[in-house]
C-alpha cells in the first residue's frame, strides 16, 4: 500500500498527516492561510517537500473538516475522497489511544462529542463553547485574541480572584465537593481584576464547561474515558483543569500524543479501514 494522506481542512488552518504500513504516522504539520483552499494546497506541497514524498508515492488523499466543502476536485490529480468528520475523530482517537470505549471531545471553534464503542462511532452532541469562545471573550476583555499570549498571561493568574470556590461559601467541604472546587465561574470577579486573572478565568471557564458537558454526556453509558483532541489541547492549563475534574468525578481525561492531528489521522484511516474491509 502506498502512503495515504489525511487532511483536516479548517477555514484558516489545515492539518495534514501521512500514514503508510512501514512508518505509521509520518510527521504531521499544520499550515495557516487566509482561506481553506490556499491553506490546503500550501500544507500539501510543504508536507510532500519536507518528507521527501513524491506524488507517485501517494495512493489516496482523504480530506475532512469544515473547509473540505470548498474542495471539489482531485488534489494535484491524485485520487481524492472525503471522510465524515465525526467518524474521522473517532478513528484517529482510537488509533492514538488504543481504546475501544471512549468519548472523543473535539475542541475546535466549538466542541463536538463522539461516542466510540468498538466500531460503533457516533456523534452524540456538542456545545457551542470552544476556541471561538476563548478568542471572542479574550478579544473583548483583554483586547487580544492571540491564544498563546492569553495562555501566557493565565500562567500568572490566580483563579480565586475570579471564581467563587466552595471554600468561599462554606467553612467546610460539601459532600463530594472539596473546598477548592468551583462554585461559580467568574462569580468573584472584581472591576479591578488583573489581566492575568481574567485570562485564567476565561480559559478555566471554557475548559471546565467542556469537561462538565462531556461528563454529563456519558451518564448512563458507563464510559469514563474521555479523549481530548483539537487545538485547545495545547493549552498548558488543560493539565490542571482536567486533572481537578478527574479527581472530583473519578473519570479519566486523555490527551494523546498527536491530539492536534487526530482528525487528519482519522481521515487517512477512514480509507485504510474500508480498503481492508
Amino acid at each position: 500500500m502506498g502512503i495515504v494522506i489525511g487532511i483536516d481542512v479548517g477555514i484558516s488552518t489545515t492539518k495534514i498527516v501521512g500514514i503508510d504500513a512501514k512508518r505509521g504516522v509520518i510527521s504531521p504539520i499544520r499550515i495557516k492561510a487566509t482561506d481553506p483552499v490556499t491553506s490546503l494546497y500550501g500544507a500539501f506541497g510543504k508536507y510532500l517537500y519536507d518528507n521527501n514524498i513524491n506524488l507517485t508515492d501517494v495512493e489516496q488523499v482523504m480530506i475532512t473538516g469544515v473547509g473540505s466543502a470548498y474542495i471539489d476536485s482531485p488534489i494535484y490529480g491524485l485520487p481524492t475522497k472525503k471522510a465524515e468528520e465525526f467518524i474521522a475523530d473517532g478513528l484517529g482517537a482510537r488509533y492514538e489511544t488504543e481504546l475501544d470505549r471512549m468519548i472523543v471531545v473535539s475542541m475546535g471553534t466549538g466542541t463536538s462529542l463522539v461516542q466510540c464503542c468498538g466500531d460503533d462511532i457516533r456523534h452524540i452532541g456538542g456545545i457551542g463553547v470552544g476556541g471561538g469562545t476563548l478568542m471572542g471573550l479574550s478579544r473583548i476583555m483583554l483586547k487580544s485574541d492571540d491564544i498563546k499570549q492569553v495562555a501566557a498571561l493565565a500562567m500568572q493568574g490566580e483563579i480565586k480572584n475570579i471564581d467563587v470556590l466552595i471554600g468561599d461559601i462554606s467553612p467546610n467541604a460539601l459532600p463530594g465537593l472539596p473546598k477548592n472546587a468551583t462554585a461559580s465561574l467568574f462569580g468573584n470577579a472584581k472591576t479591578n481584576a488583573t489581566r492575568e486573572d481574567i485570562a485564567l478565568g476565561i480559559i478555566t471557564t471554557v475548559l471546565q464547561t467542556i469537561g462538565s458537558c462531556t461528563i454529563l454526556s456519558s451518564l448512563g453509558s458507563g464510559i469514563k474515558e474521555y479523549v481530548l483532541i483539537g487545538n485547545l489541547t495545547l493549552l498548558p492549563q488543560c493539565k490542571d483543569v482536567f486533572h481537578a475534574m478527574e479527581k472530583l468525578y473519578h473519570v479519566h481525561f486523555i490527551i494523546p500524543k498527536y491530539s492536534e492531528f487526530c482528525t487528519a489521522i482519522g481521515a487517512a484511516l477512514y480509507y485504510i479501514d474500508k480498503k481492508r474491509g
